[in-house]
């Protein structure tokens, strides 16, 4: 990649896709994911710290689901040499059965992300999730 700014989408997509490998592909070996509470089933701020975390963490968080779809909207990506900061927004739509039908809890979530050019490629070094709202309602699945 030559630049960094298709990598929230990148994300979107293994993360959808449910694909380990294309996941660990976006992340530098010591990155770290920052997941803040209304993510963590009252854990509280969560980190992820390396690359095998950040999958296990992101692939165990959304093995529960019928599926996700992260619609990724604008971003903003400031390019420093081999490093960046970035901040994407996000529509995060997790379906799950519920007791009334497939339901759909929807998170506006930004990313702000730290990357690094490593070997030629833009990685993401760390990745900060922040969450502005949530709306749950019932959806129908085709």
């Amino acid at each position: 990649m030559s630049d960094p700014s298709d990598l929230a989408g990148r994300y979107a997509v293994a993360v959808d896709d449910r694909d380990a490998a294309a996941l660990a592909a976006l992340f530098t070996v010591d990155a770290a994911l920052v997941q803040p509470p209304a993510l963590t089933r009252g854990a509280g701020k969560v980190v992820a710290a390396g690359v095998d975390a950040i999958v296990a963490a992101v692939l165990d968080g959304t093995a529960h689901l019928h599926a996700t779809r992260h619609d990724v909207h604008q971003s903003v990506v400031d390019v420093d040499g081999d490093t960046a900061t970035g901040r994407a927004y996000c529509l995060a739509h997790h379906l799950y059965r519920g007791r009334d039908g497939m339901r759909d809890n929807a998170i506006a979530i930004r990313y702000l992300d730290r990357y690094r050019r490593v070997d030629g490629r833009w990685l993401i070094a760390r990745r900060e999730l922040v969450v502005d709202y949530a709306e749950d309602r019932v959806v129908t699945v085709p």
